[in-house]
């Protein structure tokens, strides 16, 4: 059973009016994973159904009644995905046109109110660096811990761990420690708080996982 943050109480109800915490599932959730979540007490597991985008997959969570809703489906994911393509070592740099084209895709979704930003984002990220990643290579950048929790820090989950055990282990113990706190700017905010958020000075995490704070037009971190 989850034990911790109490459901209904955690958020400001500017959004959405539900009892349940919804929860995106945003890395690579493996099936094993997913099935041992939805067997937890408390908590409902939400896969897209078949041909359904994520933000429907999205909106249906967010109509379900349970103390917690776990998504595995994320409107902002095609965003996040250009987002930390943008900063990888390639032979040729990458411009922002793929970034800037799935963000437009995600605000005229929201904008159109197909989807809201949920209650939080729970982050499977790998521990440490991948193999082979040379012992002086800095994070790699990444969305969610990035700009996204540069915006709302508290809204941002992480569980690092690469074995099923461990991530269910992880899962239970991020459920029950959810802060409290402000809700999600607009999702344009988000936007252009990834568009000048340079991942240039990360910090560390627990388990070696890292993010970059905001910096403002000073140089400063916000």
């Amino acid at each position: 059973m989850v034990a911790g943050a109490l459901p209904g109480q955690h958020y400001d109800r500017g959004v959405r009016h539900n009892p349940s915490t919804v929860v995106v599932l945003a890395g690579q959730p493996g099936n094993g994973l997913l099935a041992a979540v939805g067997r937890l007490m408390n908590v409902s597991l939400v896969r897209p159904a078949e041909g359904e985008g994520a933000a429907a997959t999205l909106r249906r969570a967010a109509g379900i009644s349970s103390p917690y809703v776990m998504v595995a489906a994320d409107p902002l994911a095609a965003m996040a995905a250009e987002w930390t393509a943008m900063w990888e070592i390639a032979d040729a740099p990458r411009g922002s046109e793929a970034f800037e084209l799935r963000a437009g895709e995600a605000l005229a979704s929201w904008r159109a109110g197909q989807f809201e930003l949920p209650d939080y984002y729970l982050l499977l990220a790998q521990p440490g660096s991948p193999p082979g990643t040379p012992p002086d290579a800095g994070p790699v950048p990444d969305f969610y811990l990035g700009p996204l929790r540069g915006v709302r820090s508290h809204r941002v989950a992480v569980v690092a761990a690469s074995e099923t055990a461990e991530q269910v282990a992880g899962v239970q113990t991020a459920l029950g420690s959810l802060r409290h706190g402000r809700w999600w700017p607009p999702l344009p905010e988000i936007v252009d708080t990834a568009r000048r958020f340079y991942p240039g000075s990360l910090s560390p995490l627990p388990n070696g996982t890292a993010f970059s704070p905001l910096l403002n037009g000073t140089g400063t971190r916000t």
